[in-house]
């Protein structure tokens, strides 16, 4: 409907002076040409409150989004006046006998959405019924049941959630789900699939944590093919564990799942973005199947019975050292009442000399240590140089090749077990879901170096 009071809502200062001078509105559908001599031709949102005054946005017939600045605007022309609020058409999902039964459980994220153009914000599809009419090709797959847990950015997900989501999961399985998918947001998609496999174990089906890197909105989003590959793997996929699933490549050819314990998003935007670290993905998962890549994962078993054990004690961080790092900062964690320090270090695990007496006196006063690597490939190798041999004999303990963010989750979770410092460190250097591996595969580290003659023939004939 037609904002009648406020033909301009959500603009302000000077982009609200020149529309109006213009005798613009929202929802007019323009046609703009800047200064540069580009055209651009699209529907004009409206804006938050709390967004500048300087610039005009236009929804473009491509479904991208530009913002405008209003010194660049040479001329504005209203073509017509386009007013919606788009909805995904929802239809009742339908229900297969021969179909296996898999349940979303949502906790915020952009895997389906749709486009308020009143407000300008993406909301989550999430009914099955909406679901299938954004992606109907869903119902090929399974018969699907919802339950909105939380709606939070990734970055809100906080050990309370954490609690709330294994919990849901334990729920699902036992009401007799044959597979588990988790929508949440990319950002800390790793946290929570690390987290997720200590405290979900002894899973009879599979647990996929999907998101998207770009909104249903937008032409490139990954959001649809991504839902359609975790639905295929919770549904008939045989890894019974929590994966990661997203793109494989930068092209919408096939995802990955990428085990929980050792995946990390390495890309702010690309779709690609998530990385299996010190070891290859489980699998490949297109629209044909599945293709193993790691044989070595628990297999579906639906006679297993899951054990949930969230017991967990929050008081918990990660110390990414640097050069010329103060021991203070040692010390006020643990006047702060912190019980356990994940250290990324340096090289093989390294932090600097003056750093030892303030983790020998935060040892002495049980504060559990552990040091992990910020190359985050490799192991922590400590018995090599005598800077690596003196935090050993302060108390420091190696965790091998265990991911940073991994070891943070983890010993969270410990923490909630024992505080007992023999038993804590028994606990993080005995793996329970691969979070540590006894080598890392000869293909478990490859990072391609652009400009380089057989990298660039390599792109030429291999990237689509």
């Amino acid at each position: 409907m037609s904002d009648t009071k406020d033909p301009l809502k959500g603009y302000r200062g000077l982009a609200r002076s020149r529309l109006e001078h213009w005798g613009m509105r929202v929802w007019g559908d323009v046609r703009v040409r800047n200064t540069a001599g580009s055209t651009f031709e699209g529907v004009i949102l409206p804006r938050s409150e709390t967004f500048d005054d300087l610039h005009v946005v236009l929804k473009l017939k491509t479904g991208y989004n530009v913002g405008i600045h209003v010194d660049r605007i040479e001329s504005i022309e209203e073509l017509g006046f386009k007013e919606a609020v788009y909805k995904i058409p929802e239809k009742a999902f339908p229900v297969t006998p021969d179909l296996p039964n898999v349940t979303l459980l949502g906790t915020g994220g952009t895997i389906a959405s749709r486009l308020d153009y009143r407000t300008g914000a993406v909301i989550p599809a999430f009914t099955p019924g909406e679901l299938y009419g954004a992606v109907p090709e869903l119902a090929e797959l399974c018969n699907l049941t919802t339950r909105k847990i939380f709606g939070v950015f990734s970055e809100n997900m906080s050990w309370v959630e954490y609690v709330t989501l294994a919990e849901a999961v334990g729920e699902a399985i036992e009401g007799g789900a044959d597979g588990i998918v988790i929508g949440h947001g990319t950002d800390t998609m790793g946290h929570t699939a690390s987290v997720l496999s200590f405290m979900v174990q002894n899973s009879p089906v599979p647990i996929v944590v999907v998101g998207s890197q770009r909104s249903s909105d937008r032409p490139s989003s990954d959001a649809a093919l991504n839902l359609i590959h975790a639905v295929s793997a919770a549904g008939r996929g045989d890894i019974a564990e929590v994966q990661i699933c997203m793109f494989g490549p930068t092209s919408d050819r096939y995802g990955l799942l990428h085990r929980g314990t050792r995946c990390r998003k390495m890309h702010s935007s690309y779709r690609s973005t998530f990385r299996t670290i010190g070891d290859v993905p489980l699998s490949v998962v297109d629209r044909d199947g599945f293709t193993t890549i790691n044989p070595d994962y628990l297999p579906r078993d639906r006679t297993r019975k899951v054990r949930i054990d969230t017991r967990h004690d929050d008081r918990v961080t990660i110390l990414y050292y640097y050069p010329g790092m103060k021991p203070d900062l040692v010390d006020a964690l643990v006047e702060k009442g912190y019980r356990g320090i994940v250290i990324a270090g340096t090289g093989l695990g390294h932090v600097n000399k003056p750093l030892f007496p303030a983790l020998k006196r935060a040892i002495d006063q049980g504060v559990h240590v552990v040091m992990t690597v910020q190359t985050l490939w490799g192991f922590a190798q400590m018995y090599v140089y005598d800077t690596g041999r003196d935090l050993l004999n302060i108390g420091v303990v190696p965790l091998d090749n265990m991911l940073p963010e991994t070891a943070l989750m983890k010993l969270g979770w410990v923490l909630g077990h024992t505080d007992e410092h023999d038993d804590v460190m028994a606990m993080m250097r005995n793996p329970v879901s691969h979070e540590i591996t006894e080598r890392e595969p000869h293909n478990g580290y490859l990072i391609l170096q652009g400009g380089l003659p057989e990298v660039d023939e390599f792109i030429t004939d291999h990237w689509k």
